[in-house]
């Protein structure tokens, strides 16, 4: 028993490769003809391979069903969090996990920075929109109307003198941000705190939360701060790559959605 389910194991992983015929498979897995045939049709009457009319196997629609089921039983904080700690112990710096619910954005996971400054930010509490990296990068993943109305909506309250005023500029930030991939905050929301954010996106390319590196001026100067970037996106990226997103161009991007 043993055997044949190592056998049909194998054989669902060489084809992941592509269609391939019966004596293809037999080749593949240096099995006989009649045994692989056996296999081929336990596993497509259960839909896990199907075949052409050229008696051509491939994997089957209910692969793509668990593959789906598994991504979705991923919590993104769990899958998130070592990439995180990683990036936490590389830089030193404080490291935030946002997430959009329901009309806000509120922080799921933080890692405080080894230093002795601590920041007021903690886990359940909302981040203002319109000036915070973490909201930016997450907003900027919304439908253009969806945007638009949540911009007309905020109330812009002036945290600092860098603190974007009006809809029109924060509408023109979210561009930025969809076009550079990553977002900032310099002393928008804190004067004394620099932060840069980018995404972390699910199997099917949304975004379904932002990390950030946030640091003291008094520690880092903000383009140093930047220069912690393709750690940070190094970090997504990995966290990304494990809730089943293949990075693909932008233009790809733009052209799904």
């Amino acid at each position: 028993m043993n055997q044949t389910v190592t056998r049909a194991l194998d054989l669902l992983t060489a084809l992941q490769d592509g269609a391939q015929s019966l004596d293809e498979c037999a080749a593949r897995l240096d099995v006989h003809k009649s045994t692989i045939l056996r296999l081929l049709q336990t596993l497509e009457a259960q839909r896990f391979v199907t075949h052409d009319a050229q008696h051509r196997y491939r994997l089957g629609s209910r692969l793509f069903e668990l593959a789906g089921a598994a991504l979705a039983q991923r919590d993104v904080r769990e899958v998130a969090r070592p990439h995180l700690e990683a990036l936490n112990e590389r830089t030193g710096q404080t490291v935030h996990l946002a997430a959009y619910e329901s009309g806000d954005v509120v922080y799921i996971d933080k890692l405080e920075a080894r230093s002795g400054i601590r920041m007021y930010s903690r886990v359940g509490l909302r981040a203002p929109l319109h000036c915070t990296a973490v909201a930016k990068v997450l907003l900027a993943d919304l439908p253009a109307s969806v945007r638009r109305e949540i911009a007309e909506g905020i109330d812009y309250a002036p945290f600092t003198e860098r603190t974007i005023r009006n809809a029109a500029d924060f509408l023109a930030e979210l561009e930025r941000v969809r076009a550079d991939g990553f977002a900032r905050d310099s002393g928008e929301h804190e004067t004394f705190i620099n932060c840069i954010a980018a995404p972390i996106r699910d199997g099917g390319g949304a975004v379904v939360a932002a990390a950030s590196v946030s640091v003291p001026t008094l520690s880092l100067p903000a383009h140093e701060v930047l220069a912690l970037l393709p750690q940070l996106m190094n970090a997504t990226g990995g966290a990304s790559a494990d809730l089943g997103w293949a990075a693909r161009p932008a233009a790809q991007r733009e052209d799904a959605r």
